[in-house]
């Protein structure tokens, strides 16, 4: 395997850092303490095609490999994790769900939307309830004649309130049955459709987290996203893929955190020689360094994996669980190399600290990935 850069992916690279140093890192603090979802920066991606990387051109997006995907995660993450968290939310969960199992007309009337960004996507499985055991969920769904009827509440949504469309996964059949969970898609206006609470997050603030309400939302029988039953085998699909995601947002909070630390270390002077000099501070940015590649690596192979069409549910484990770790050792690494500096708003790495510890949580936490990559390994799966 070479996972040399390609043409493509330093064209990416370099697209995301002028982009992002124009209209993203000026209003990276403001936002964060607004807690401001920037629609029209998410617009301009859209545009930019960041929205609907892995989408075919056939249906408006950029048609380009996981490979490019992550590249643009990393390089937005260096700058600010929240805002990328909402691009990685919208492009790996929403619309990721509709274009792996979405019907033709599905596809065609939804990707184009979501692929521009004019329309922010949501995806809802989390309920206040359930966390890591999705099978005892209680947002049920029921048909009658033609149509869908859905009623419960999700929370920790990414745009749960902002969101234009929302892929839901709701239990159709028994509880704890692994095939009595459908997904649907539900379009914001719907009557009985609605947001709730919006969380005040300790980080991650401009990327919306919300609850969504459904009472009595009625939806049309051709917005059932594949077959019926078959809701939560296809999240836990999704999910492999999205954890590829989380592993290139965590990998762009290590990389500024990091990055950051080592200019700073670099300038900063005590007893009259540069702090990098240090040998407790070298070997700081040398254990990071290390780790960072070997982060790199993992994710790359996941995304090796995917696009060969294989099973990788153990190496998106492997990425996301390494990557996600990472993100908050190198970040709160970054802050004691800062010192006191570190610890206020006037640098990055307090920020990065803060957003980082999301990325063990969301899309499965540390300890499921544990679970799984355990599982994987006890079924022969090495």
């Amino acid at each position: 395997m070479n996972f040399a850069p390609t043409e493509d992916q330093q064209m990416i690279a370099q697209t995301v850092r002028d982009f992002a140093e124009k209209n993203i890192r000026p209003y990276v603090m403001e936002w964060d303490e607004a807690q401001t979802l920037p629609r029209e920066t998410l617009r301009q991606l859209g545009a930019l095609g960041l929205m609907g990387i892995l989408v075919p051109q056939a249906y408006g997006g950029s048609g380009l490999t996981y490979f490019e995907y992550v590249t643009a995660l990393i390089e937005l993450g260096k700058v600010d994790s929240s805002l990328t968290l909402s691009v990685a939310a919208h492009n790996s969960l929403c619309t990721g769900h509709i274009l792996k199992f979405g019907n033709e007309v599905q596809k065609q009337k939804y990707l184009p939307k979501l692929a521009s960004c004019e329309w922010l996507g949501a995806w809802g499985l989390t309920e206040p309830n359930t966390g890591s055991d999705a099978g005892r969920m209680k947002c049920v769904a029921h048909q009658e004649g033609n149509e869908w009827v859905i009623n419960g509440t999700k929370n920790f949504i990414t745009h749960g309130k902002s969101g234009d469309i929302a892929v839901v996964i709701a239990r159709t059949g028994e509880l704890l049955d692994s095939h009595g969970m459908t997904a649907f898609i539900v379009e914001r206006g719907t009557p009985g459709f609605s947001g709730g609470k919006k969380e005040n997050k300790l980080g991650m603030r401009c990327s919306e987290t919300a609850e969504m309400i459904f009472d009595n939302c009625r939806i049309p029988e051709e917005n059932v996203l594949g077959k019926v039953g078959d809701g939560f085998i296809q999240a836990m699909k999704v999910l492999d893929g999205g954890r590829i995601s989380i592993a290139a947002l965590s990998l762009g909070i290590a990389q500024g955190s990091y990055e950051a630390a080592l200019k700073y270390a670099q300038e900063r002077e005590q007893f009259g020689k540069p702090i990098a000099t240090f040998q407790a501070i070298s070997f700081k940015l040398a254990d990071i360094a290390t780790e960072l590649e070997a982060a790199k690596l993992l994710t790359f192979l996941a995304c090796d994996k995917i696009m060969r069409g294989e099973k990788m549910t153990k190496e998106g484990a492997f990425a996301k669980y390494y990557a996600s770790e990472l993100a908050v050792k190198a970040s709160t690494e970054a802050i004691q190399i800062f010192g006191g500096y570190g610890y206020t708003k006037d640098f990055p790495v307090e920020k990065f600290f803060r957003d980082s510890k999301l990325c063990t949580i969301g899309e499965g936490t540390s300890e499921i990935q544990k679970l799984v990559i355990s599982r994987e390994i006890l079924n022969g799966n090495i």
